[in-house]
């Protein structure tokens, strides 16, 4: 699923646009790092980092970000969680960040 959506639109629990991209090592294999594009720069997002925050999920609804755990890079974890249906989000987040398309529920 995290290649399938490298390169998509997200939204940030405040509505800020990012997307990430994964990339390939010298090897040829992919890195464990997604390389988020939210302004001029990238920054690094480490696997293990994505990995911790969805053992962090404890119900459905997820009021926060932190409420993911004290993660580097957890606003954007958050943001791709709610777009893959790992979690829902209050409604008037949902406002800022808009609503997944054809979500089944």
């Amino acid at each position: 699923m995290i290649l399938a959506y490298a390169g998509v639109k997200f939204k940030t629990y405040s509505g800020l646009p990012f997307s990430y991209q994964i990339k390939k090592g010298r090897n040829g294999e992919y890195t464990k790092e997604l390389w988020i594009d939210r302004r001029e720069n990238s920054k690094s997002l480490a696997w293990s980092s994505v990995l911790l925050a969805l053992k962090n999920i404890k119900e459905k609804v997820v009021e926060r970000p932190k409420a993911l755990g004290d993660i580097r890079g957890v606003t954007y974890i958050y943001g791709m969680f709610y777009r893959f249906g790992l979690i829902d989000v209050p409604d008037k987040v949902k406002e800022k960040m808009g609503r997944p398309k054809d979500r089944k529920k």
